[in-house]
């Protein structure tokens, strides 16, 4: 099995440093992972350094600087996706308004999940000309929290989204009018499994410890890390009569045993 890199968290204020270094672990691997970046972040966990110094943010031209809120965070976005780097809008402010777990219920909070269908369809169309509004374009979603629910995806359908970064399985799949790109259910058992197919590691940097880098630098020695270009020119499969019911059971389980609530 290959394994893809994700991203979570991607806002203006997260930890930079962290962020650096494995930015550096991956680009020693030639790994080009897809990152999910919160267009309006209102989430003040994710907020743990102070904006650029204001000698970085003017490195543009002054109209540059005067045209957007947090300069230097979109225009290294921009970069890395002209790098090859994958975006996925992220939720639009990052903040859990409701505790369903939606249709992949790995946590008991969410964004969307159980909001009205016309609530939800503002948010992603706000979310949308936010990062528009920066030079981002990206048909992929990722759900904070991987909670969701049909009228989230049928909003995201409704204004273009084509992808979701999450579910289970070892091959990309459709169903709903939407590519699903499966995430790992345990990251130990992909690393030994040797049938054919795709998963994803999903990352944090904001919390990464010195022990986390250590590990991931294994994992990229492994050779079994891909780009997510690879990925996506590969066909997806439609998913199976059960695909639903599937994720959902394990979903719940994996819950159960995270959090020991048995």
């Amino acid at each position: 099995m290959k394994i893809l890199i994700r991203m979570d968290d991607i806002a203006p204020g997260m930890d930079m440093g962290k962020f650096r270094r494995f930015k550096r672990l991956l680009d020693e691997y030639n790994i080009r992972p897809l990152i999910g970046v919160v267009p309006d972040n209102r989430d003040p966990k994710l907020m743990v350094e102070a904006d650029e110094p204001e000698s970085k943010q003017k490195k543009g031209t002054d109209e540059e600087a005067d045209s957007e809120e947090n300069p230097y965070f979109w225009r290294m976005v921009r970069d890395l996706q002209s790098e090859g780097w994958i975006i996925a809008m992220h939720g639009l402010h990052h903040v859990y308004t409701t505790k369903k777990g939606g249709m992949l219920p790995l946590n008991k909070q969410s964004e969307f999940a159980g909001i009205p269908y016309e609530k939800q369809l503002e948010m992603v169309t706000e979310g949308k000309k936010i990062l528009e509004s920066h030079g981002i374009a990206t048909d992929f979603f990722m759900a904070p929290s991987h909670s969701y629910d049909r009228n989230t995806i049928t909003a995201l359908v409704e204004k273009g989204f084509r992808r979701v970064t999450d579910g289970f399985g070892r091959d990309a799949y459709r169903r709903f009018d939407m590519t699903f790109y499966p995430i790992s259910y345990r990251k130990d058992s992909a690393l030994t499994d040797d049938h054919e197919g795709y998963t994803t590691f999903v990352v944090h940097t904001n919390t990464l410890t010195n022990e986390d880098f250590n590990y991931y630098s294994k994992v990229f020695e492994t050779g079994k890390v891909v780009s997510w270009n690879e990925w996506l020119m590969t066909d997806p499969v439609e998913a199976g009569e059960f695909q639903g019911i599937k994720e959902y059971l394990l979903a719940r389980i994996k819950y159960i045993l995270v959090h020991k609530r048995w």
